[in-house]
């Protein structure tokens, strides 16, 4: 079993990790020729299924195994999240699949350089010796490599190690995305940034309106976010308790058509599709109360799915009505081919 991987896009890289372990402690991680999956499923709140190009983050990429060159690991996403932080000014940063004392480990070598005006050799510091190129090289007691370039720049290399656990094929056969049936509205959804400060407000607002809420000191579900979308490029948050009523609405989004190719039926299915029949319903301004699909959410865990807008991209929303809203997150990429598609599933809430 081998993996091993130049980290081409550490800040990328960083971000990801970070708005995923957000949302869960663990991720299960699947290692492949093509792609790189990362899978949440959390005891409640959202799941993520994320699917990665391999040149979105890595290079020199290497994947072996017995089963058919597929790696399975379960990786706690808060060391993983460390170690890629440690790495964000580095000049270079490798990931490889190891063992450490019997035990599994993701360890990932970070490679950087200043500039030092002394010679390392002039500091009188143990364990130097020669390199082979003229420079010199000390290695410290915490494995930490210092190299000294001719007094010039220094160059520092650390191992950072994440424990997993190497999963059978058998321990996650059973592990599949939600059905769902197809959605009655989509719409592109505007800067999340933007959204996850109107959705904080309202959720913290809510929160300061519950009587001893602030008190208590009883960790209980956020209150509940209603999101709604028509197929006339409306979006509307709101938020409804006893003491208040709140809303915000954005018109002028847009609605990506649907590609026949990807429509079971093709042109007669896009036709007959849900979404079809709403933009028959509504209006652009959002003042008709026909043609809206929505869902109830909890607004700390919403909070939390867009800190996926660190990431930038454009976000595409789809509402099954009182059922579920499925977010599919397109991250940027440089190079031609497929894109990264992280899909975000949030469950509504009924009355």
């Amino acid at each position: 079993m081998r993996f091993r991987a130049q980290i081409q896009n550490i800040n990328i890289f960083n971000k990801f990790v970070t708005s995923l372990a957000s949302l869960g402690p663990v991720a299960w991680v699947r290692l492949n020729g093509n792609e790189v999956r990362f899978t949440i499923i959390p005891d409640q709140g959202t799941q993520v299924w994320a699917v990665l190009t391999i040149d979105t983050i890595f290079d020199g990429y290497t994947v072996q195994s017995a089963a058919n060159n597929v790696i399975n690991l379960e990786v706690p996403l808060a060391s993983l999240q460390r170690a890629l932080r440690s790495a964000l000014q580095a000049t270079s940063a490798s990931i490889r699949l190891t063992k450490k004392d019997d035990i599994p480990i993701l360890s990932i070598t970070i490679v950087s350089s200043s500039l030092s005006s002394t010679p390392h050799t002039a500091l009188g510091a143990n364990n130097q010796f020669p390199n082979g190129d003229g420079n010199t090289a000390t290695q410290d007691t915490d494995g930490e490599m210092s190299i000294d370039l001719s007094g010039r720049e220094r160059e520092t290399i650390i191992t950072q190690e994440v424990p997993v656990k190497v999963l059978s094929p058998l321990a996650i056969e059973g592990i599949h995305e939600p059905r769902c049936r197809e959605p009655d509205v989509h719409i592109q959804l505007p800067p999340l940034i933007q959204l996850k400060s109107i959705s904080d407000r309202f959720t913290k607002l809510a929160l300061l309106s519950r009587p001893g809420n602030s008190t208590t000191g009883i960790t209980t579900m956020g209150p509940r976010l209603e999101l709604a979308a028509n197929m006339h490029g409306c979006l509307k948050i709101s938020i409804k308790t006893d003491a208040m009523n709140i809303s915000s609405v954005w018109t002028g989004l847009s609605n990506p058509e649907l590609d026949p190719g990807q429509v079971e039926g093709g042109e007669e299915g896009v036709r007959e599709h849900a979404s079809t029949r709403m933009k028959a319903l509504g209006d652009r301004e959002g003042r008709s109360e026909e043609g809206w699909s929505r869902v109830r959410i909890d607004g700390r865990d919403w909070g939390k799915v867009m800190s996926v807008g660190r990431l930038g991209g454009r976000v595409i929303a789809c509402f099954c009505n009182d059922h579920a809203l499925i977010l599919y997150v397109y991250l940027p990429n440089d190079a031609d081919g497929d894109e990264s598609v992280l899909t975000y599933y949030v469950s509504s809430y009924s009355e």
